[in-house]
């Protein structure tokens, strides 16, 4: 089931009565309809479309700075809105063993969406911003605070991280481990993945796996000086990953001095029935299962940091001692700089 460069104005996709993913995937689960104005970060895997995301919105649009002579502010509010409406294209819409994959274009970026969710799993930005403005940019800031040596990322999808990493770091060795070699297909034609996996000029370059990440037959016997971790499913963190034992077993791929990297997702389920009672803000991090679970693999070697709300609401972590933040500070790119010093240790449990 393939559908190639399928031309899609906002206008087009208001009017059918079912939701635009019927159009390529039977429905999995009750869907909202997707719109091409929003596309709103959330705490699962980054962000997703939603029909609320467009009809909820009661903000009026922000006027024009420089109306015309003629123009009403009616019409100028109307030209503000309809700015904001733009065409997009579907690439590509297939079902997978793994995933239901939909690649969406805007003039702006592409995008990769997996699974019923509809999340966001992978951007591409075009013309000269690079930077995503989600959790992607800050896997950007492992490598100066790791031993040299490679770099696995579990949770490739289409290779956001691995192009900025590869962009502001150009002599890393990535290692890149997936599960849907069907995805990594349409990673290389659509995301520019294959670009990253020819060696540059400075001998950077990724490797891909095709296997699941926690498979113990093709990972490094030296070890990796870093593993940055992004797996989901239907929107969730991998249940595997709060269990202690996974973490244990995880940080035996590192080398002396190597550190893990974490997408935590965003709150879990079952602290918000009211079970978890946080003595403090510091403690915020008790609401994240996956942090939970490091906290008690690694004490006192655990790190945490919680995105603002315009970029996703995620937590992250990050595994052995708290760097100096000054000086990861000043060994970052400077729209990181600020960021680093949000980390924080986890507080050992009461």
């Amino acid at each position: 089931m393939f559908w190639s460069s399928i031309s899609l104005s906002p206008t087009a996709i208001a009017s059918p009565p079912f939701p635009l993913t019927e159009l390529f995937f039977p429905p999995l689960s009750p869907t909202p309809t997707l719109t091409a104005a929003t596309f709103k970060l959330r705490s699962s895997s980054t962000c997703r479309f939603t029909k609320t995301d467009l009809t909820s919105q009661h903000e009026e649009p922000p006027p024009n700075p420089y109306p015309k002579q003629d123009e009403t502010p009616q019409a100028a509010a109307a030209a503000a809105a309809a700015a904001e409406e733009e065409t997009f294209q579907v690439l590509t819409a297939i079902h997978t063993q793994y995933n239901d994959i939909l690649i969406v274009d805007t003039p702006q970026s592409r995008m990769l969406l997996l699974d019923s969710t509809h999340n966001v799993h992978s951007v591409l930005q075009k013309g000269d911003e690079k930077w995503t403005g989600s959790y992607w940019d800050e896997f950007v800031s492992l490598p100066p605070i790791v031993t040299e040596g490679p770099i696995a990322i579990y949770g490739l999808g289409g290779g956001t991280a691995a192009h900025l990493m590869l962009d502001v770091w150009p002599s890393l060795q990535l290692e890149g481990w997936e599960i849907d070699e069907i995805l990594i297909d349409k990673a290389r034609e659509y995301f520019g993945l294959s670009n990253l996996e020819k060696c540059n000029d400075v001998g950077g370059q990724l490797q891909v796996h095709i296997d699941d990440a926690f498979s113990h037959e093709q990972h490094r016997p030296s070890g990796y000086a870093g593993i940055i971790i992004d797996l989901f499913s239907d929107g969730k963190v991998l249940s595997q990953l709060q269990e202690v034992e996974i973490w244990l077993e995880l940080s035996n791929r590192l080398m002396p001095g190597g550190r893990l990297m974490v997408n935590c997702g965003g709150v879990s389920e079952s602290s918000l029935d009211g079970k978890v009672q946080l003595p403090s803000i510091d403690d915020i991090w008790m609401q994240n299962s996956t942090i939970k679970a490091l906290a008690e693999a690694f004490p006192g070697q655990v790190n945490w940091k919680r995105m603002p709300e315009s970029q996703g609401l995620n937590y992250l972590a990050l595994t052995g001692p708290l760097p100096d933040l000054t000086s990861w500070s000043a060994m970052v790119p400077s729209c990181l700089s600020e960021a680093v010093k949000q980390w924080k240790p986890c507080r050992p449990f009461h």
